[in-house]
């Protein structure tokens, strides 16, 4: 079967998207403020001062979007739902009309033959939290699971995958640490003990999820990296040994473990007195899940430097391929990191629920967006993922990153992702080269 790149009967294929960045209705029919909403208005925080403000106007366009779902062929797809939409004045009433937008947009994909995914937490905190501590209160861990009950009661009969929290590792430390993404906080104590109730809010909601008796599955999304020494010196080994605790062990490890890293915990509480936790904090970040999203793009390649954050600096490999993002084309990474958390935490079923890549794309005066090196790089992914599943990894779908251009936070809409081309100016949408290549693999089962 791997020899004619056929993936396993029943492999779901889809993509995926995030509220903030397509739905745009920013504070339309009772939505209240996100962290986004309020970050984005902050001079210089955003290029080009853009905003999501109407960003992909899916709010409006969603059966639209849905029509192009179809053609492309995709059987699942995955969104994530807008937090103030639902609950715009954390505690209390529920906004009937933000929660009927995704109760319509789940019934509509389901009509098409087309499984929701659903996303509780793609960054987009409500207003009104933030300003009572955020991520930073514990109390946000028992708003986050009233909000994912009411999620759960209304979406749980049409959605049969479900997703927690989507990359709580660059909402804590870009969000609270470096400060370059929403809420705009620099201070490493806090996003320490963020990264801490972020967790917890992902035990609660499984938890609940298992409590209502709902029919489908659960689980968190993570991005995660291989990450290499820049040289065999020790002291870039090990800076590359610290840079996994951070990345990806951290949040790895009392998921599947019920124990935080050692070392890097000890490190935290003797330098920054955080995480503050309770008893039985992590036997509920240890609720066992019904599987992995792995969010994949690139590897990380590091080098000791004493003046960085852990002592870890970031190196550019020369003469590799990289996107726009500046990120290195690396398609073994992917077959290495599914290899290894298999071998590390057991027979997990795995999602890749983002990979894909941002390049410079136009429409041509034929009319087509020609994106062959977008193809380029998914079909290098396809054959890396193909190759892990017949070294007996259970991976079980691929959400391609993604549906269709969009705001690309801090860097607003300069970077494109998608498979779908968007005139940000008219709303037209185009199906690059890339959506068609990807159609057939889908409609083949593989390559």
């Amino acid at each position: 079967m791997e020899m004619e790149g056929r993936f396993p009967e029943g492999f779901l294929w889809g993509a995926a998207t995030a509220a903030y960045q397509i739905e745009g209705a920013w504070n339309e029919d009772g939505k209240g403020p996100s962290i986004w909403d309020e970050f984005c208005r902050r001079p210089g925080a955003i290029d080009n001062g853009d905003t999501g403000d109407i960003a992909c106007d899916h709010y409006h366009r969603y059966r639209d979007d849905i029509e192009l779902m179809k053609q492309i062929g995709i059987k699942t797809y995955r969104f994530s739902v807008s937090w103030p939409r639902v609950l715009p004045e954390v505690p209390g009433r529920v906004n009937e009309k933000g929660l009927r937008f995704y109760r319509n947009l789940a019934e509509a994909l389901c009509d098409a033959g087309i499984k929701p995914a659903v996303t509780l937490y793609h960054w987009d905190l409500p207003q009104a939290l933030q300003e009572k501590g955020g991520w930073g209160n514990r109390e946000v861990v028992d708003h986050f699971e009233e909000y994912a009950r009411v999620m759960f009661e209304a979406l749980g009969d049409l959605a049969p995958l479900w997703i927690t929290h989507n990359e709580p590792q660059v909402s804590a430390f870009r969000g609270h640490a470096a400060g370059v993404h929403a809420p705009g906080i620099k201070d490493m104590k806090q996003a320490v003990q963020v990264s801490h109730h972020m967790l917890l809010s992902h035990g609660r909601a499984v938890r609940a999820y298992r409590e209502l008796g709902c029919a489908g599955s659960i689980g968190i999304t993570l991005n995660l990296y291989r990450v290499f020494p820049a040289t065999d010196a020790e002291e870039d080994r090990e800076a590359a040994e610290r840079h996994d605790l951070l990345q990806n062990r951290w949040f790895l490890d009392p998921v599947f473990t019920g124990a935080y890293p050692a070392r890097l915990l000890d490190y935290f509480q003797k330098t920054y007195g955080t995480p503050v936790m309770k008893s039985g904090d992590l036997e509920m970040i240890h609720t066992p899940v019904d599987f992995l999203g792995v969010n994949y793009y690139t590897r990380h390649v590091v080098k000791h430097e004493e003046k960085e954050l852990l002592g870890v600096r970031h190196v550019t490999v020369d003469g590799a391929r990289h996107t726009e993002m500046g990120w290195e084309v690396y398609p073994q990474g992917l077959y290495d990191l599914l290899m290894k958390i298999n071998r590390d935490y057991g027979e997990v079923p795995l999602y890749i629920t983002e990979n894909g890549a941002a390049f410079s794309d136009s429409v041509t005066p034929d009319g087509r967006v020609h994106d062959e090196e977008r193809i380029a790089y998914l079909r290098d992914h396809f054959k890396a993922a193909l190759k892990a599943i017949g070294d007996g990894v259970p991976l079980k779908g691929y959400f391609s990153w993604s549906l269709m251009d969009n705001f690309e936070w801090a860097y607003g809409f300069s970077k494109r992702f998608g498979l779908i081309y968007v005139d940000y100016a008219t709303q037209r949408r185009t199906l690059k080269d890339s959506a068609r290549f990807y159609r057939e693999v889908v409609a083949n089962n593989g390559l």
